[in-house]
């Protein structure tokens, strides 16, 4: 069924991980009709969770769509993982939704995926409403979550729906506010009526006050009807809370339990008449065809043109999931990508319902689905018609901040590595992978270890090689403090030919490139120039190996000033042997160190972490260099650090911030490095040339 642009609503569930998103998705999904049975995570059979490492792990990794059908309106709804190590899928779907829904739970109350969550949806200027999760199970204490709520978000959050306890403090119903009715769930999720409960009165005249003191402040004309001490009708009512929750200020809260379905219609009731369709969302900043930046808004009318917010590759084919940003989608359309430039055909179009894929003949504007086998079309694009080409600001990834070595169990298997992790990449935009030709590794670099150990257990089920994950090697570098002179002088005698070959170099210090200096101060003819070149050359490949610990040598002038040579036995390959001994004796002598590269870190933390950060930061050698504050309560630490000590510092720091940290860091410079770190790079180093040779 075809929905029009004003019945669609695009919701993303944002929150903690663990805090009911996907079960709630699932509860949508069964009182509708969308499922035959109410899955359960823990079971590993729900509709969003389909991939098997989400049931194995019991949690979500990547965004899922769950299309509802509910009161004549299509409601796409987004779920989003709820750990960090995913925030990539969390941006996708905050990316194209029109509204959210953070999901904390009556147990735990105000948690940092919340705040997360708040933050990004602020940032995005999503309109959002609260739904306080698990409010019937043990231990659960709706009050206590909401007042941490209303703590930290303030008074513009409002309660349209409440729990109903009974004498030992259960849930058993709930107070629809804005109706002013009460309901219980029936033994199959269904709402059952109820006659609101006496002592309950008191709180629902209470709250319907203070919704109406909210719909007051959304207009001057509201506000003057409101200290006339006139009611506001019920359209008047909606139109209100429509208005704030459109403006950004008035947060609705609703509350509720996906398992029984308490509460769940309701929170349909509230998506449907309260959150903004498509044509009432934020507009999508990007460039049109002059190449200049513009708004677009959604418009049915208007030349078809998508956004390709996420890519699924599997087994069961390629998906790229789209947003219809403007006039309908078609099959066999001739759309141009604006990354490419190409012109690309629309193939098959299908509505997703977790892995499930049911073609359709048609996407209208606003809606979401997916096309199939686009295989030259990534994550990002914007595909729109020739006649009017869009391109929409990319989304925007977190850079990568964890890395480690990546390598197959079984040699000979770095082509399969290579290929998984292609075609992995094609799904998560947030990881990359680099062959680090100077420390022989290949480098994968990403979000946490999570995302790292998902990325193995899929190498294995997908593409079938098994992988192992390891701390990436650092590369220093090697320098000499003082100057020596060398000879180098080989000489060989085989049968009827030899081969002669004889330097003198000088070895010294300089400040002016990282690359070696060759010069030569050769008086005489003591070596013929035609072997200056090949002097020069023996030097080169001597210097990419150092001789404290293999490491590449910089800012060395190497000056060749005198040497002898035979007419017939010296050859250019007899130098660089000569030139290569001279190195091999010389370098030793010159007061060699080694140099440890140094990183920029920059970190931002809440004001009441920072000595705990400050302290770890001088465990890692740090060297403190400001902290500046941010505006929104929290500190920006700047330091320099050394990148050996950096390794875990994505996992440290989410542990030491309960995840509200973050930080960037990036290379400088080479200095020298203290001695207990020079002593543990130097054995390292011989560890791995022993298992080498």
């Amino acid at each position: 069924m075809s929905y029009s642009t004003q019945n669609i609503r695009n919701v993303c569930l944002l929150g903690h991980g663990g805090n009911g998103k996907t079960s709630l998705a699932e509860s949508m999904l069964y009182l509708t009709g969308g499922t035959e049975r109410l899955g359960k995570p823990a079971d590993g059979n729900t509709t969003c969770d389909y991939d098997p490492e989400e049931t194995r792990r019991q949690i979500s990794i990547s965004t899922a769509v769950a299309p509802i059908e509910y009161n004549g309106c299509k409601i796409n709804v987004l779920d989003t993982p709820g750990y960090f190590d995913f925030v990539g899928e969390v941006i996708e779907a905050v990316q194209v939704a029109d509204a959210a829904i953070i999901v904390c739970s009556a147990k735990a109350g105000m948690s940092v995926g919340a705040e997360k969550a708040w933050k990004l949806c602020q940032q995005r200027k999503l309109p959002r409403l609260l739904y306080i999760s698990k409010t019937d199970e043990d231990n659960a204490d709706y009050n206590a979550a909401f007042d941490t709520l209303r703590e930290r978000f303030g008074k513009n959050i409002a309660p349209v729906v409440a729990p109903i306890w009974d004498a030992d403090k259960k849930v058993i119903g709930i107070i629809d506010v804005l109706h002013k009715r009460a309901f219980e769930a029936g033994p199959k999720g269904e709402r059952i009526e109820i006659d609101v409960p006496e002592d309950k009165q008191g709180v629902l005249d209470e709250l319907y006050d203070a919704l109406k003191e909210s719909v007051a402040e959304t207009s001057e004309e509201r506000m003057e009807k409101y200290f006339s001490g006139e009611d506001f009708t019920y359209a008047e009512m909606i139109q209100g809370l429509r208005q704030g929750v459109k403006d950004l200020s008035l947060f609705p809260v609703v509350c509720g339990s996906a398992l029984s379905g308490l509460g769940t219609r309701m929170l349909l009731d509230i998506i449907v008449e309260l959150l903004p369709n498509p044509l009432e969302g934020r507009p999508l900043i990007g460039e049109n065809e002059k190449g200049e930046l513009d708004e677009f808004i959604p418009f049915p009318g208007a030349l078809p043109a998508a956004l390709v917010f996420k890519t699924v590759s599997d087994q069961y084919g390629k998906y790229s999931y789209v947003k219809v940003i403007s006039g309908n989608l078609k099959p066999d359309m001739q759309l141009v990508d604006s990354r490419t430039g190409a012109t690309e055909k629309v193939g098959r179009l299908y509505v997703m319902k977790g892995k499930k894929a049911d073609e359709v003949k048609e996407l209208s504007c606003g809606d979401i689905g997916a096309i199939g086998k686009m295989d030259k079309v990534k994550t990002g694009d914007t595909l729109s018609d020739p006649r009017k080409v869009v391109k929409l600001e990319p989304i925007p990834f977190p850079e990568p901040c964890y890395s480690v070595a990546i390598a197959p169990k079984s040699k000979g298997q770095e082509d399969k590595i290579a290929g998984g992790m292609t075609r992995l990449n094609e799904e998560d935009l947030t990881f990359s992978w680099v062959n680090n030709a100077e420390t022989h590794q290949m480098v994968v670099s990403g979000t946490g270890d999570m995302q790292m150990d998902v990325l193995v257990s899929r190498l294995k089920s997908r593409f079938g090689v098994d992988a192992e994950l390891s701390e990436p090697r650092v590369a220093y570098r090697e320098k000499i403090r003082k100057t020596v002179q060398k000879q180098g002088r080989h000489k060989k005698q085989t049968g009827g030919s030899g081969q002669f070959g004889d330097v003198w170099i000088r070895f010294e210090p300089q400040t002016e490139q990282d690359d070696m200096i060759f010069a030569e101060e050769v008086f005489g003819g003591s070596v013929p120039k035609n072997y200056f070149p090949a002097v020069e050359k023996g030097m080169r490949e001597a210097v990419l190996h150092g001789v404290l610990a293999g490491y590449p040598v910089v800012n060395l002038k190497a000056t060749l000033f005198d040497g002898s040579y035979h007419p017939v036995d010296s050859s250019e390959m007899a130098f660089k042997t000569a030139v290569q001994i001279a190195y091999k004796t010389g370098m030793p002598q010159a007061s060699p160190t080694l140099l440890e590269p140094i990183g920029a870190l920059k970190v931002t933390i809440p004001d009441n972490y920072m000595g705990d950060v400050i302290g770890d930061l001088n465990k890692r050698r740090g060297r403190v260099m400001g902290m500046n504050p941010d505006g929104e309560g929290n500190q920006i630490v700047e330091a320099e650090v050394p990148m050996a000590e950096m390794s875990r510092y994505a996992i440290d720091l989410r542990s030491m911030t309960q995840g509200r940290g973050s930080f960037t860091f990036r290379f400088v410079r080479y200095e020298e490095a203290p001695p207990a770190a020079q002593e543990k790079a130097i054995e390292a180093a011989k560890a791995i040339q022993d298992e080498t040779d």
